[in-house]
């Protein structure tokens, strides 16, 4: 089950290819561009830009640049700092994730410049994926880089979900929250999204620099506060956040500005149909299929049990050679209070197989779409109901390594101490629809009867 429970997430990766999700929904017929349901006569346009960032840059702009090639008058793109591939027309940018950096801050800001650049005449392409929250770091005024690494770093270590976040993010940024829209008004905006959110909200996905925001500055507060963060932000980020709590920023782009009116938003690629190509995958190899959530979310250790008690429940009701794959997705979190390596995939693995260690006929994989889970190499970590025994007969101790965020150093000793094949390597997708997580299960059969089996 190891290997399929593989086979099962290698065929979630490959439905989530950005490249393919920008085809299946951008097409071009003469001078018509088409993309579900909006319609652009292109001669209509003496410029059409594209613009924007993410884990997915490099593919879907590869996509877009095959499709219209020197139709396309330049543009630039941000992605993440090591990923592979080459653009033509459109100008790539590397940056660092999670945390911005200055290569990621001059792209925003080059971003806005061209955006603002964009007349009534102009089309301007935006293409967003996963990751651009980071990417695209151009502070508020008055703010520095330093304050968003800060207040970013902060954050990631409170256990704040993305949603909240990306609130905050969105508060303190010149891009974020609507505003690159607003710079490209009046020109046509076209944005083509990869969901990488809970509920694929074009608000949350990339702090949705193209749509329209809902939270406000009192939402933001309210973060930093149900976090205990503000004896420990920056002064100016603490000052700008007071400050629009008071009415003296200005706010978020709302619904009502003229900057929609030509603003169209496609939704390219999501959990969804990931999950849709691991159910069907699975069902090839035998597996009842049930998708558990496409929602998990929460601290790791929680879903960690919670899915171990879902997977326990459903195989004690199993027949004998049943085989049942429960599928779930989402994006959970860390609060981290160790000093160990690892991200929120491999502590669930770990903390899930403590919760089934010993038991028979139980493979859980959980990976990130996106090929890396925290500030690791790893995507992930697979576990069975071995896993606890081969970590004691080794000399591991699991609970400390939980206890201490140190579930990569876990799996990494075990992978090499015992020879086994725990971690989950893809190296960088190119893709992000958050995190998958694929459960195996196989029916036992009755006690007295295994060897009539």
């Amino acid at each position: 089950m190891n290997r399929e429970a593989r086979r099962i997430f290698a065929a979630a990766l490959a439905a989530a290819d950005p490249g393919s999700a920008v085809r299946r929904h951008l097409a071009l017929q003469g001078d018509r561009l088409l993309a579900d349901g909006c319609e652009y006569r292109l001669d209509d346009f003496h410029r059409l830009l594209v613009l924007g960032g993410g884990k997915a840059a490099v593919p879907m702009g590869a996509a877009v640049e095959e499709m219209l090639g020197d139709r396309i008058s330049g543009g630039l793109l941000v992605t993440r700092r090591g990923s592979s591939g080459l653009l033509g027309r459109i100008t790539l940018a590397q940056a660092s994730h999670p945390l911005p950096d200055e290569e990621g801050m001059r792209a925003a800001l080059e971003i806005l410049e061209i955006a603002r650049s964009a007349d009534e005449r102009a089309l301007v392409l935006c293409l967003i994926s996963g990751g651009a929250s980071a990417l695209l770091a151009a502070p508020a005024a008055g703010l520095a880089l330093e304050d968003k690494q800060a207040v970013t770093g902060l954050m990631l270590r409170s256990g704040a979900s993305i949603d909240e976040l990306n609130a905050v993010r969105k508060h303190l940024s010149a891009i974020k929250g609507g505003r690159l829209a607003r710079a490209a008004h009046p020109a046509a905006m076209l944005t083509l999204a990869l969901s990488d959110v809970i509920g694929d909200r074009l608000d949350v996905i990339a702090s949705g620099p193209t749509a329209p925001d809902a939270t406000t500055f009192a939402d933001a507060t309210a973060v930093i506060a149900k976090y205990g963060l503000w004896p420990h932000l920056p002064a100016r980020a603490a000052d700008h956040l007071r400050r629009g709590l008071e009415g003296l920023e200005v706010e978020t782009v709302k619904q009502d500005d003229p900057c929609f009116a030509r603003a169209a938003h496609v939704l390219v690629g999501s959990l969804s149909q990931a999950l849709a190509a691991a159910a069907a995958q699975a069902r090839a190899l035998g597996f009842r299929v049930e998708i558990v959530t496409r929602e998990l979310q929460g601290e790791a250790r929680d879903a960690a049990r919670w899915l171990a008690t879902r997977a326990l429940h459903a195989r004690a009701g199993l027949a004998a050679g049943e085989r049942l794959c429960l599928l779930s997705g989402g994006e959970t979190t860390v609060t981290v209070r160790g000093g160990g390596a690892g991200g929120r995939n491999q502590e669930l693995a770990l903390a899930f197989a403590m919760e089934i260690a010993a038991e028979e006929g139980i493979t859980l994989l959980s990976a990130g779409s996106d090929g890396l889970d925290g500030p690791t190499d790893a995507a992930g970590a697979l576990v069975d109901g071995r896993t606890m025994q081969a970590g004691r007969e080794t000399g591991l101790a699991a609970a400390a390594y939980l206890e201490n965020n140190d579930s990569y150093s876990f799996f990494s000793e075990l992978d090499l101490r015992a020879g086994v094949a725990s971690h989950v390597k893809t190296g960088p997708t190119g893709t992000n629809v958050m995190d998958i997580q694929v459960i195996l299960l196989g029916g036992m059969a009755p006690a007295g009867r295994e060897a009539e089996a």
